[in-house]
């Protein structure tokens, strides 16, 4: 009877969980030193007005990159100087940077728990009932398949408001916004966050899709998981 109890909230656990940690996957899959070289590399990618060549960009871009996924200081930034010698990134970019660092440290841990807790909940959960993983998984990825969409809608209505609004969620007004000379918006153009918010979308909706297809409740597994459900019997 406490595994009957217990089922159901775990089920909905896992479920809700799920969004978070394929989003926090596929961000992290993407904050990656080879998304930024395919990046750099793609046909089509502007180029940088200001003078930084692709392999300079992806020295720099790859530094900045390794900032916000290292425990180092704000002087792994702040101390980098250009061919002249000058200062790379203004403070307020260093900043920025280490917010960054702040936001996507935060997001990763947190999906990172929620993994272990889904995952000592499955080994839970398939003690309980042949079905009751591929259950909470199918509801989890639905859940996902309607976050993305209505994310993905909203973004190409208006990209330029869906951009500002994500980053007025996280940082604090006048943190985010810097000159087109400045080397935050030489290696990280605007196409460059169109391209990951893509690939973002794309992998979450694939590994949903996926899921949705391999945990269809279909007739056949319907009636094995109810066979191996416990039976109340009534006198």
């Amino acid at each position: 009877m406490p595994r009957l109890v217990l089922e159901r909230p775990l089920q909905v656990l896992v479920a809700l969980f799920f969004p978070v940690i394929v989003a926090a996957g596929a961000v992290r899959a993407v904050t990656s030193s080879l998304f930024l070289w395919i990046e750099y590399h793609r046909p089509g990618f502007p180029a940088d007005s200001y003078g930084f060549s692709t392999e300079e960009r992806m020295v720099y871009g790859s530094y900045t990159l390794n900032y916000v996924l290292n425990f180092a200081p704000a002087e792994y930034l702040g101390g980098l100087v250009n061919a002249e010698g000058d200062k790379l990134f203004l403070a307020r970019e260093v900043g920025h940077m280490t917010d960054v660092k702040g936001v996507l440290s935060a997001s990763f841990l947190i999906g990172l728990i929620m993994f272990m807790v889904s995952i000592a909940a499955c080994v839970y959960l398939a003690r309980c009932s042949k079905g009751a993983v591929r259950s909470a998984l199918f509801s989890g990825a639905v859940l996902t398949l309607v976050l993305i969409v209505a994310l993905t809608i909203s973004a190409i209505l208006g990209w330029e408001a869906f951009f500002t609004q994500v980053h007025a969620l996280f940082f604090a007004a006048g943190t985010w916004t810097f000159r087109l000379d400045d080397t935050l918006i030489r290696l990280f153009p605007e196409q460059f966050w169109t391209d990951a918010a893509i690939s973002v979308a794309g992998i979450v909706l694939l590994v949903t899709t996926l899921t949705v297809a391999l945990g269809w409740p279909v007739a056949s597994r319907r009636q094995g998981e109810t066979e191996g459900r416990p039976v109340a019997h009534t006198k």
